[in-house]
């Protein structure tokens, strides 16, 4: 599942080796060469890259969905963060090239001998409980390897067997918005724009001991009552770009890490 979103607010400090991504909300008005503005902008102009997923399903036994939610996410944090993604790293330009155009991410699913092949293109692949998700260098938007856009974009629903566990508020949660239905795929696109969002926000320090946790992070659904008291935090909020599933502009996913919840807060 596709998807482009557009978080609202002010844009978060850049990185060392890469462009800056996470405005905030609420603040002030998007920069005018943010890649996550709704109307057209230079960014449209310029080639169009892609961040690819592939999560493993097998039709006997398929990963639970927030298993496969939370390895989504970590998925996109842990090649943000790969040395080769960064400076002059083997997939560095390509990291760059996909920040200088629209923010994109599409799931795709594989199983059996697709799944192996997959696996043998470079890339991360991130495990959970027990959900494998294999992240890829950004590609052009109509430039994919023949492995993977063979692969199916639909046919990823996933259910859980047994209600979740509560997050852990503790520590980094990534927050769905209850008034909002979605395939697996799609919100594994939205969780992953929101672990990015809290990534670009972090200091390097602050990302230095994330990293070195393992990325741990819960996905859950709040009460209404709670989604809103998110939506007016401060907290960042990914907004959906609506070309698939769901309307423009709406807020899908809260990015709540402790570090933006103690400045928030403050």
């Amino acid at each position: 599942m596709s998807s482009n979103d557009i978080p609202a607010g002010t844009t978060a400090p850049a990185p060392t080796a890469t462009p800056p991504v996470t405005p905030a909300e609420p603040a002030g008005p998007l920069p005018a060469d943010s890649p996550f503005r709704t109307e057209p902008t230079p960014r449209d102009e310029a080639p169009q890259f892609v961040l690819p997923l592939v999560v493993h399903i097998e039709k006997t036994d398929p990963p639970a969905r927030t298993d496969a939610l939370r390895t989504a996410a970590r998925a996109v944090l842990t090649i943000l963060a790969d040395d080769r993604a960064l400076g002059d790293g083997e997939w560095a330009q390509a990291m760059r090239d996909w920040q200088d155009a629209r923010i994109r991410k599409v799931v795709r699913r594989a199983r059996g001998a697709e799944w192996r092949k997959a696996g043998t293109l470079p890339g991360i692949t991130v495990t959970g409980d027990a959900a494998e998700v294999r992240v890829y260098p950004p590609v052009p938007l109509d430039g994919w390897p023949k492995e993977l856009a063979k692969l199916q974009v639909s046919g990823t629903d996933l259910d859980d067997p047994e209600p979740p566990a509560s997050p852990d508020t503790a520590g980094p949660v990534l927050w769905l918005n209850p008034g909002i239905d979605m395939s697996a795929g799609k919100t594994m696109a939205q969780v992953g724009h929101g672990a990015q969002l809290a990534w670009w926000e972090l200091t390097d320090a602050e990302r230095k001991e994330w990293q070195e946790a393992g990325f741990p992070l819960s996905v859950a659904t709040p009460d209404a009552e709670t989604w809103h008291r998110l939506t007016v935090s401060g907290l960042p909020v990914v907004r959906d770009a609506g070309f698939t599933e769901i309307a423009p502009n709406s807020a899908t996913v809260i990015a709540d890490h402790p570090a933006l919840r103690a400045r928030t807060a403050g």
